[in-house]
């Protein structure tokens, strides 16, 4: 291993991979370990650390101790899915703990929890992510267990006050977990302002190539919370593929440049298309007239995120219709990739989703601005012929 420093700036360390050399071949790319298992020594210990590949593959390693260093936190660990590695948070809570959550966020976790999880046995009480205040009503001395955050929330991109939320639930003896997809450790560093664990689906920005499924959790501290969900990860077996946490690895090696250019460029689009005759609002943070504005501007360094959306003018039918008639945006779901995806999420949520019928989700990837742009024109000109 070589001598780092931890001084480094982000940037160095992403594409250092924090500056490890193979110390056999030398090699200054990460090797990848197959292996299911670990032969004992002689006298039946494991004194190198690892028995099984399940809970101990050091393939995870580079991607864990790198992501640990950009969180400032205390340890990570990789799950098969970013699914994978929320629900072993809300797993590791005994039946009966109440949770209070964002009203809008990530679809596929919220129908979990108003399904399964409370099924399973957990209370929750979903609020409005940019309301403080309705957190703190919602929060229950004793009985709150966990204060789940996503910020910015998919897809209106509200912001939430992270240090003052914690303050709140940290006071009623409850965890703060705080989904940190869109922001990147680039932008926002959660354990900062508070919170407890970070959560990332790795499959967005993380990897940045859409070419996995992969998921993270950072802690602030190891304790005996964190060795609970270490347990729901193996026991459930919700592991990263071998081959998987390689290439993620591979992909964090070039976050810092990805989320700088498409943050620029999700600011540019977002300006252009703000006032635009057939464009009824656009959502992103980096708007000085986005209501979250100068609380994103409090906690995110660097840019507001590739995230925004637009609200077309026209209702659903023109909005799906834009959707239908760009070249560069792909129609697809998911974020955070080198490519733009434009998607019409009420669509993809269905009838219980909070999402208006005219929103656009918009994935800004590396492509030239200016050539998102036109694209974006000519098909909202054809929509509204």
């Amino acid at each position: 291993m070589a001598t780092r420093n931890n001084d480094d700036h982000p940037a160095t360390k992403i594409a250092q991979a924090l500056g490890d050399i193979e110390p056999i071949t030398k090699s200054v790319t990460p090797p990848l370990y197959p292996a299911s298992t670990y032969q004992r020594d002689a006298d039946n210990q494991y004194r190198n650390g690892r028995v099984y590949a399940r809970p101990h593959n050091p393939t995870f390693e580079t991607a864990e101790r790198l992501l640990t260093a950009l969180e400032g936190g205390a340890a990570s660990i990789l799950f098969a899915s970013g699914m994978a590695a929320a629900t072993a948070v809300f797993l590791a809570l005994k039946p009966g703990h109440h949770v209070v959550a964002p009203e809008v966020m990530y679809w596929g976790l919220r129908g979990w929890l108003k399904g399964s999880a409370t099924e399973w046995g957990l209370s929750f009480t979903f609020v409005d992510a940019t309301d403080t205040a309705a957190f703190a009503r919602a929060i229950e001395p004793g009985r709150t267990k966990l204060v789940w955050l996503e910020t910015p929330t998919n897809p209106t991109w509200g912001v939430s006050d992270i240090a003052e939320i914690a303050k709140l639930a940290h006071a009623a003896g409850a965890r703060v977990a705080v989904d940190s997809t869109v922001a990147t450790p680039i932008l926002t560093r959660p354990i900062e302002f508070g919170a407890d664990i970070v959560m990332h689906s790795a499959t967005k920005y993380l990897n940045g190539h859409s070419d996995i499924v992969a998921g993270t959790l950072t802690t602030a501290k190891a304790d005996e919370f964190w060795d609970r969900i270490k347990a729901v990860r193996s026991n459930v077996g919700a592991i990263l593929g071998t081959f998987e946490a390689w290439l993620l690895q591979r992909g964090m090696r070039t976050l810092h440049i990805r989320v700088e250019r498409a943050s620029q460029s999700a600011l540019k689009i977002a300006q252009h298309f703000e006032a635009h005759p057939m464009v009824a609002e656009v959502l992103y943070p980096g708007l000085p007239a986005f209501a979250g504005h100068e609380l994103a501007a409090r906690q995110m360094t660097g840019g507001f995120g590739g995230m925004l959306s637009i609200r077309v003018k026209g209702g659903e039918t023109a909005a799906i219709t834009v959707a239908a008639e760009t070249r560069l945006w792909k129609r697809a779901t998911s974020l955070g990739g080198v490519e733009s995806l434009i998607e019409h999420r009420g669509s993809i949520e269905g009838p219980t989703s909070p999402v208006p019928l005219d929103l656009l989700r918009l994935s800004v990837g590396i492509e030239h601005a200016d050539d998102l742009i036109a694209d974006m024109e000519q098909a909202l000109a054809v929509a509204h012929r």
